[in-house]
Order: C-alpha cells, then sequence, then structure tokens
C-alpha cells in the first residue's frame, strides 16, 4: 500500500505542533560544573591539579598563576651546564634541571629581594619531603617584624614557607643556609621575593626533587648569559615583593597565596605577553599600559606591577 501523501498544510501544522511542545518543555536545568578550591575542573592545569596523596593533600594552582613561561616546560637546552645538574637564572627567573644533551625541564621561580641573591656553585646534600623550618639569626636580626614570631620553628605543614619539598645547599661540605623549595606563595613566581632561596611552585618542586640526586651541582647563570639564552626582555622580568607568609587558615580554605598575579612575571619568552592578559587590560580600561598589536607592557610601568587581579 503506496504511503499517504503529506501535505505542506499537515507540514505546517505538524511545525507548529513542534514549535508548541518547544515553548511548553520545562527548561533544562544547568548543572554547575564541580570545582576544586574554587576553581572550575575545566580550569585546571594540567601538571598543577589536587595532590591527594601528599602527606598534606595539596590542590591545584589557580590557572591565572600559570600564564607564559610560568608553566613548568620541557624542550631544547640553549645553556651550558652539564646534563644531571641544575642551572638558576636569577634574572629570567627560571631554573633548569638538564635532563640530557640538549633537553632540560624548565621551572619558573622565585628568587632573593634585592641583595639577597644566592651567589656562586652549590652542591645538593640534603632532601627533605615537608621539612620543617627556623628562620636564621640573620633573618630574625634584619627583620625583626617578620621573623621573630618564627624563632622556634616552624614544622613541616601546609603553612610553612619551605612548602612541599626542599633541596639543601653545601658548599665546601658546609651549609650555605639556602635552599630550592616549594612555597605557598603563588604571586611571588617569576618575582624576587624570597630572603635568598629559591621558591617553586610545590607542584613544581615535587616535580623537580623526583629527578634530582645527592651530590648534584647548581651553578648559578650570569647576567650576560641570561640575555644571550633568554632575552633582554625575559633577562628583565618581576619586581621586588615584600615577605609574605600564607596562615593555615587560608591554605585550607583555598585562598593562600592569593596576592594577585603580577604581570611582569607572565610575559612569554620573548618579552610578550599572552593575549588573555591583554584583553584584561583592555578590559580594565588600561589601554595605555598594551600595544595589542606587539603584545607588550611597559616592562616597569608602577601599574604593570601593581595589584591587578589578572
Amino acid at each position: 500500500m503506496p504511503a499517504p501523501a503529506i501535505s505542506r498544510r499537515h507540514l505546517l501544522l505538524g511545525a507548529g505542533g513542534l514549535s508548541f511542545l518547544a515553548a511548553c518543555a520545562a527548561p533544562v536545568e544547568e548543572v554547575p560544573e564541580e570545582t576544586v578550591n574554587g576553581i572550575p575542573l575545566s580550569q585546571i592545569v594540567e601538571g598543577y591539579g589536587p595532590l591527594p596523596d601528599e602527606r598534606f593533600p595539596l590542590g591545584p594552582v589557580p590557572p591565572e598563576y600559570l600564564v607564559g613561561v610560568n608553566r613548568r616546560g620541557h624542550g631544547r637546552y640553549l645553556g651550558d651546564a652539564r646534563p644531571g645538574s641544575i642551572e638558576i637564572d636569577n634574572y629570567a627567573k627560571l631554573l633548569y634541571w638538564i635532563e640530557s644533551e640538549g633537553t632540560a625541564w624548565r621551572y619558573s621561580i622565585a628568587v632573593g629581594r634585592l641583595g639577597r641573591t644566592m651567589r656562586g656553585t652549590t652542591t645538593v646534600q640534603n632532601k627533605r619531603e615537608w621539612p620543617s623550618w627556623t628562620p636564621t639569626a640573620n633573618m630574625i636580626r634584619s627583620e625583626p617584624e617578620i621573623y621573630r614570631q618564627f624563632a622556634g620553628g616552624v614544622p613541616g605543614g601546609p603553612a610553612n614557607p619551605l612548602g612541599a619539598r626542599a633541596l639543601y645547599l653545601y658548599r665546601g661540605g658546609r651549609d650555605t643556609m639556602y635552599r630550592i623549595h616549594g612555597t605557598n606563595d603563588w604571586s611571588s613566581i617569576g618575582n624576587s621575593g624570597s630572603a635568598g632561596c629559591i621558591r617553586l611552585f610545590n607542584h613544581d618542586i615535587i616535580h623537580l626533587f623526583a629527578r634530582v640526586t645527592m651530590g648534584t651541582p647548581v651553578i648559578m647563570r650570569s647576567r650576560e648569559d641570561s640575555i644571550r639564552i633568554e632575552g633582554e626582555a625575559l633577562a628583565n622580568r618581576g619586581i621586588d615583593l615584600p615577605a609574605y607568609f600564607a596562615s593555615r587558615e587560608s591554605i585550607e580554605d583555598g585562598t593562600a597565596g592569593q596576592r594577585p598575579p603580577v604581570l611582569e612575571a607572565m610575559m612569554n619568552a620573548d618579552g610578550t605577553y599572552p593575549p588573555e592578559i591583554l584583553a584584561q587590560l583592555a578590559a580594565r580600561g588600561m589601554t595605555d599600559l598594551a600595544d595589542e598589536t606587539a603584545g607588550t607592557i611597559a616592562p616597569h610601568d608602577p601599574l604593570s606591577a601593581a595589584t591587578l587581579g589578572v
């Protein structure tokens, strides 16, 4: 039996019926995306997510602190250090662990504030997970308002300024008191914010710690080499930041380290800034800070180094 013919009138009536049903249907309720410490799962950066199996579980690093070279990377190494060693660039705020001839892991770091930069070659002679910390006598003497309250020491844990791991640096068999360690002060990464030690995101020091062996040499890169290898723009990134300590409460509720990211720490290797930062500036009416065609921001403009929430 042949199929009944469907007239244009039937089609129109059918379409109208569908429209009516669609109009009467209950609206689909949007399910909010799951978050961790307030960060949507879709925004968590690979390699910087929750670490629930740590002795003190770690939450994710907010993505706004992981822009540009602030994110861990692996690739071609252009420096002169030998495989199996660490090279620190105080100027570009980068640390390299040289994996093999021509390749390395790169980590963004915070270095000592003005006049407190580590110098010379040292050796890793101790490694500790979730280390305790006591400020040195010199730290207490020079900044008692900051360090005196910690003179009795701080046990290992989420509120400890050494973070999740520490590498202890020696020279000539003696402890230099300098460390390569984690931090809960995310905004310091890419800047000069420590009392002289080298800071990494906790996720990055955990990654580095697993690769470094006892006796690893730690070499400091010269400014000339920093400019030659990284370029002058990157060799001048970052600003001096005041000391900052995160409370246990702020760490547990996910608000630790929430000084806003510093734009000067966010530049790309070529001295430009990612489009998302320029867009944020434009949204705030700060187009005078950004050349949106070249993607650059005045490297030492006070506004670009202030408390802009990016």
